[in-house]
């Protein structure tokens, strides 16, 4: 049987097996060859899954061996821009973990070589694919509370991983953040203009760098979203989705992360007796509505990106959209740096 989709994995840790579930379900896609650094990773996730297809130590060499047209970029981040750019340049869509890359100018190579080269490069950003941020976003981009002038997201959880973040001198930001940040992208429709931030290390803190970060962005829709984060808070934790506070001329959407999910706005102006508006105005609650989804997190996600090939759509997550979520990031930690504000359209240019 022939395959239209010929997937090389490049990158065969813990978080390779739940892409490769995913492929393995498509009747349309075979997975043609794996590749890591260290070979017998990838001996070892083929043993997992019962593959026989090639392993590789090169990415380059597995695709032209192979005759690959997707690439499932699950490698570390430090890598993402030479996989990526190896992959477009020799024909090949990539699909890939977070983050696009590390830096403005990597991010900026990506999207422009996507574009020459007419290939996709499309960012895993699983949180985008459940029905409750779907749900949420709807509330608000049917009108419901007006005009949106603010969003707050609060993430405060205590892991504790080991290992390398442990050591990272950002970690909150560079590890975590680009997942809310691209949730308040995705829940406003709107992109970052500007952001200033604060990161600092808590007393208690088990990170070796800044576990903590404060962030006020100026948005394109002319909304402020306010980010409060940790991941060194013992106690009354938030979900792993934060937790959302979004006001609007009409009133106030609230998604606590979990299955918590309603409005509540003005129903009628209320008058007292002298004809003035009441001190506080009655509201009514209005629940969020769950959309049915076959597919949801990182299944959800690659499902949109297989979608997207079959369309001749660009997928949801698309490089050049992505873009956006990453500068919120690399702006945030330039703002750090230097205790000033940052235009995110400055810091753009210089790419």
């Amino acid at each position: 049987m022939s395959h239209p989709y010929r997937v090389v994995v490049a990158g065969c840790g813990a978080m390779s097996n739940t892409w490769v579930d995913y492929a393995m379900q498509r009747p349309d896609t075979e997975i043609v060859g794996l590749v890591d650094l260290y070979e017998q990773t990838a001996v070892a996730l083929a043993a997992r899954h019962g593959l026989s297809c090639p392993t590789f130590t090169d990415i380059s060499e597995a695709i032209r061996v192979t005759d690959a047209n997707i690439v499932f970029d699950v490698t570390i981040p430090a890598s993402h821009h030479t996989i990526a750019m190896t992959a477009l340049q020799q024909g090949c869509h990539v699909f890939g973990e977070k983050p696009l890359a590390e830096s403005f100018s990597d991010c900026e190579d990506i999207v422009q070589t996507a574009r020459r080269t007419g290939n996709i490069q499309a960012v895993m950003q699983n949180r985008r694919f459940d029905p409750r941020i779907r749900a949420y976003r709807q509330l608000i981009s049917d009108g419901t509370i007006g005009q949106v002038g603010f969003a707050g997201a609060d993430f405060f959880l205590g892991p504790h991983f080991g290992g390398f973040r442990d050591l990272m001198d950002s970690p909150l930001l560079l590890d975590m953040a680009i997942h809310t940040f691209d949730q308040a992208r995705y829940i406003l429709g709107a992109n970052p203009v500007s952001v200033y931030c604060h990161e600092f290390n808590p007393p208690g803190s088990w990170y070796q760098g800044n576990a903590m970060a404060l962030c006020i962005f100026e948005m394109s829709d002319g909304s402020v979203f306010n980010y409060r984060g940790s991941w060194c808070t013992e106690g009354v934790p938030t979900s792993w989705e934060a937790s959302w506070r979004v006001t609007g001329e009409k009133g106030t959407a609230i998604w606590d992360g979990h299955d918590d999910i309603y409005a509540e706005v003005v129903s009628a102006q209320h008058l007292d007796a002298e004809g003035k508006p009441s001190f506080f105005q009655p509201c009514e609650r209005i629940e969020g509505q769950l959309p049915v989804m076959e597919k949801t997190g990182h299944h959800g996600c690659l499902e949109n990106m297989f979608a997207a090939l079959e369309s001749g759509q660009l997928p949801e997550t698309d490089c050049s959209d992505n873009q956006f979520s990453m500068a919120m990031v690399l702006a945030s930690l330039e703002s750090a740096r230097t205790g000033q504000k940052v235009l995110i359209a400055d810091l753009l240019k210089t790419t």
